[in-house]
């Protein structure tokens, strides 16, 4: 049988050193979560995809397809949540809101900017264990939403404009059992450009 192969990822780079967040989020934990987070989901996906091509090669024909296919989608979706996530921030700024045709459909979906805000803080400060609160764009329609455990309560099929990550690994070494303070200082750090780019 030929060799069936799909491309191995790698932990992207940053597009800021780890220090730049601070003082939101702290060097340290920016280390942290990038190389040795991150990087297990990178890991996780390599290792489900090599244990997936044994199998059509041939080799391991007792593979658990239940916790093989669990594995993938866990690991994928964390690595995919999580390079947004760095996307989706930049040095803090303070009175930092979005502008144009993004400002526009939030008003007309939320009510204004600051109804976003409440909402989405809601969703991350209620997260339910370890997820993230995401907003996603449905056709036309902007949403708020939970995900747990990177892979659960997700949806299918839309275009994820922006992240917050709540699992504990990115924020409790510097905030502690306080997620909400972690989450109202957040949105000094959101990186309104690349959230336009990908709603356009």
């Amino acid at each position: 049988m030929a060799d069936i192969k799909h491309k191995r990822i790698e932990l992207p780079d940053l597009p800021y050193s780890y220090g730049a967040l601070e003082p939101i989020i702290s060097k340290n934990v920016m280390m942290l979560h990038h190389s040795r987070h991150h990087l297990s989901y990178v890991t996780g996906v390599n290792a489900a995809m090599d244990k997936l091509e044994k199998m059509r090669a041939g080799e391991g024909l007792d593979l658990d397809y239940k916790a093989t296919m669990r594995d993938l989608s866990f690991h994928m979706a964390g690595n995919k949540l999580h390079s947004i996530f760095w996307q989706n921030m930049k040095k803090a700024k303070s009175d930092n809101s979005p502008k144009g045709a993004l400002l526009e459909k939030i008003a007309e979906q939320f009510g204004s900017f600051e109804a976003l805000k409440a909402e989405f803080s809601g969703a991350a400060k209620t997260v339910e264990g370890s997820g993230w609160a995401i907003l996603v764009k449905d056709g036309d329609d902007l949403h708020i939403m939970q995900v747990q455990n990177h892979n659960l309560l997700g949806s299918i099929g839309v275009d994820v404009l922006l992240v917050l990550d709540v699992w504990e690994h990115s924020y409790y070494l510097d905030y502690k059992n306080d997620r909400g303070t972690y989450v109202d200082k957040w949105w000094d750090l959101v990186n309104w450009e690349d959230v336009s780019a990908r709603f356009a």
